[in-house]
């Protein structure tokens, strides 16, 4: 599989080439193996011990491993006039490691573990993921253990000392800082690339959900070159100039038009399509308090709401705003389409997890963290790819596979499938997904991510065999 451009971890800045050595054979390895033990990943014992000391070193993290790929996203898309950049927060969860719990921290529910906040580029016309723009990973301290035989009323004073002191916080130190820590990182991504010749800066649109929606990120919006956001409201804000809240006014408006609006599979509904009336205008919403000196912030506010909502289905009801100018239909019905690729990055995290098994491994914190360097990528590439079949089915094949993983997929493929075979990415990707267990006479229905993360271990099972047997010749 195509994971990465040739030798791009050799851009990995560790002050020694020998790590930078390490981690292009670790890459290479992970790519072809990814959600495997360690013990199958690496050959031999020497190459396992040299992966543990490569994971735990502390000259490696996962900012040095992921950089370059963020920079190659960065580069590929560089002069596309929108970009939108989707933003999500997922919790791994490591709880099973007790003999390493202090270099993990908690995630509620009594879990254990890391937390990682993704910036997806996405196509904005097809919904085609490019790559990774930027990645935050981080975990939280251990809380100290409660007092023994502490009184009621001392407790309660110590609650509220904690409830102060994490309202006396610095911003920039909350972990709701990452959602505005995205547009200065991915906007200092592009500052550092040349802009192509005949072109224009392209613009980014950050797409968050309701745990974006924080003053901070309308704020940061001014002060972001060629930038903007759709975030869908949690609150119920304050209008400017208006003795009214942000719901009941815009509820208030008429209804412009009616769409239907595809809905991706989550973990609380089935695919299906939506029929939403949508209403849509400006509105100036009042800033906070605690953002002195900031005048009102003027964006549009798109509010969709589900009718004709089928038995057991919860409605949908999504309050989108959005710093986009919102005055037509058009401008509306695309602020919603481009909402509705969000849910790309929650695949995204479903690949990472269940396909390579990022939360089955059984390391110490830091060494995690490094390892979650090269999986990352993996996950991001093989996303990219499942849509690209759906989105660019008659490229070539040589745009997902390697000369060798094509001869291996041809000599595989039953002779039904030899037929006037057109060397295309709907080729490999329906040959690719045959290997990982998809029907043939399903044809009319997507293949899903999951035979395909199956299906490209299978290939690379194969194509080592097939490399043996040359060398054997």
């Amino acid at each position: 599989m195509k994971i990465l451009e040739k030798n791009l971890y050799e851009e990995c800045n560790f002050g020694d080439k020998r790590l930078t050595q390490r981690a292009a054979f670790i890459g290479e390895l992970l790519s072809v193996k990814y959600g495997q033990p360690l013990s199958k990943i690496f050959k031999t014992a020497s190459d396992l011990k040299r992966g543990y000391e490569f994971f735990s070193n502390p000259k490696t993290n996962f900012e040095k491993l992921t950089q370059p790929y963020f920079k190659q996203t960065a580069q590929e898309i560089n002069g596309a006039p929108v970009v939108l950049a989707v933003g999500d927060t997922t919790f791994l969860d490591y709880k099973k490691i007790l003999d390493k719990r202090e270099e993990y921290g908690p995630i509620g529910n009594g879990g254990n573990g890391l937390i990682l906040h993704s910036c997806l580029a996405i196509e904005p016309d097809f919904g085609q993921p490019l790559g990774l723009l930027w990645e935050k990973l981080w975990h939280r301290e251990h809380k100290a253990s409660q007092p023994i035989n502490e009184s009621q009323e001392a407790k309660k004073e110590r609650l509220k000392k904690e409830r102060k002191a994490k309202r006396n916080k610095e911003f920039k130190e909350k972990e709701s800082y990452r959602w505005v820590e995205a547009f200065s990182k991915i906007e200092k991504q592009f500052s550092t690339l040349e802009i192509p010749l005949g072109g224009l800066s392209s613009k980014i649109i950050h797409v968050f959900d309701r745990e974006g929606d924080i003053a901070e990120v309308f704020a940061q919006i001014s002060q972001t070159k060629n930038a903007g956001v759709i975030v869908r409201a949690a609150h119920n804000r304050c209008l400017e100039g208006e003795n009214e809240h942000l719901w009941s006014y815009v509820t208030s408006t008429a209804v412009k038009f009616v769409k239907d609006v595809g809905l991706a599979e989550t973990k609380k509904r089935n695919a299906r399509t939506a029929t939403l009336e949508v209403r849509y205008c400006p509105v100036s919403i009042s800033s906070p308090t605690r953002l002195k000196n900031q005048g009102s912030f003027h964006v549009y506010a798109v509010y969709a709401r589900e009718i004709n909502c089928p038995e057991n289905c919860e409605p949908v009801e999504w309050m989108l705003l959005t710093t986009e100018s919102v005055d037509s239909e058009q401008s509306a019905a695309q602020i919603l389409r481009w909402y509705t690729y969000r849910w790309r990055v929650e695949e995204y995290h479903k690949i990472l997890k269940s396909g390579c098994k990022a939360e089955s491994y059984r390391l110490a914190g830091e060494s995690m963290s490094t390892m979650l360097g090269f999986l990352t990528v993996i996950a991001a590439q093989l996303l990219r790819m499942t849509y690209l079949h759906r989105n660019c089915p008659h490229l070539d094949a040589s745009v997902v596979l390697t000369q060798v993983q094509m001869d291996v997929l041809l000599a595989s493929s039953p002779p039904k499938f030899k037929k006037d075979i057109e060397f295309t990415v709907d080729w490999a990707i329906r040959a690719i997904a045959r290997l990982g267990g998809y029907l043939e006479h399903r044809k009319n229905s997507a293949i899903g991510i999951q035979v395909l993360w199956r299906g490209w271990l299978e290939l690379e099972t194969l194509c080592q065999g097939w490399l043996l047997h040359q060398n054997l010749k």
